[in-house]
């Protein structure tokens, strides 16, 4: 595998390989192990939204694994002055080791490795998030102590994390169960390969209280994402009963964890109390995207996935 582009793309075997080569990765950083990897490598960072934890990850990753990042947004290069995508790819594919790109199409990620000669990492695009969801992966594994047979619920809007996060849950053998408004509904590529899994359970409702009910996971997303902001009002109207509260976490098998890819917008999507008890996972989740990329870089770059 050249590149990782969407959840869709993994085999089982494929995840299970990045989470226990972050696993290894993070307790190396964690006992101040160097890694054993080529030093000197360098990672383009494309950003076209805003963000926190994706560029900071990133960079922080490369140099840990003895290499460098340069950040790109439009602004700082010449795609905001109408350079094509594909001439971008050629030029940066002769300068650098590993791209990333954190965009808005998805079909821009799509066009950025088709024209690359080296590894492309998509940072987020609007239909798949796949770092954040292996990330998630991770944590769930060291919180609940494997994946198998778990039962994970996402409630709110079928957005790139809910792509990314039934995919990953589902080649993962974890039943899963999604309440999203109607209209609202994770993308049909996913239902589609949802439908065509045997092994484990999944379920799409409008009630909350159903998808919660013996959960072991409970994830939610904001429900205005980056590019959404004018819909901000009309949402909150839609997913009023979308919140991850007290009510809903009764409802959840004891030990149930939260999970929330950041930024979060309490006393909307979750309540701060609920937030709160629950903090050390969900930041735990946002280390975890450090590791499980320096996984998904080192793999990538030594042809090893």
């Amino acid at each position: 595998m050249k590149d990782l582009l969407k959840m869709l793309d993994l085999s089982h075997g494929d995840i299970i390989k990045i989470l226990d080569t972050a696993d290894r990765l993070k307790a190396e950083q964690k006992a101040g192990k160097p890694h054993d990897f080529p030093p000197g490598k360098t990672l383009a960072m494309i950003f076209e939204k805003n963000s926190t934890r994706t560029r900071v990850s990133f960079e922080v990753g490369i140099f840990q694994l003895g290499g460098h990042g340069i950040f790109l947004s439009s602004s700082d290069s010449q795609l905001g002055r109408g350079e094509s995508i594909a001439d971008t790819a050629r030029t940066l594919s002769r300068y650098c080791d590993c791209i990333m790109i954190r965009t808005f199409a998805h079909q821009t990620v799509e066009d950025l490795a088709r024209y690359s000669t080296v590894p492309v990492i998509n940072g987020l695009s609007d239909f798949s998030h796949p770092c954040q969801a292996l990330g998630d992966l991770m944590t769930t594994r060291e919180h609940k102590g494997g994946l198998q047979g778990l039962k994970a619920c996402y409630i709110g809007d079928g957005n790139n994390v809910a792509n990314s996060n039934i995919v990953g849950w589902l080649k993962c053998g974890l039943n899963v169960s999604v309440a999203c408004p109607k209209g609202f509904e994770p993308d049909a590529r996913v239902l589609s390969f949802a439908a065509g899994v045997t092994d484990c359970t999944f379920e799409l409702t409008t009630d909350p209280k159903i998808a919660s009910s013996g959960a072991d996971v409970i994830y939610t997303d904001v429900w205005a994402s980056m590019g959404q902001e004018g819909e901000a009002g009309e949402r909150e109207k839609t997913f009023a009963g979308y919140q991850i509260n007290d009510d809903l976490m009764a409802l959840a098998n004891p030990g149930c964890i939260v999970q929330h890819c950041l930024p979060a917008k309490k006393g909307k999507e979750i309540t701060e109390s609920v937030f709160e008890a629950h903090a050390d996972e969900i930041f735990d989740e946002a280390e975890n995207r450090l590791h499980v990329q320096k996984a998904i870089m080192a793999l990538l770059m030594s042809g090893s996935l």
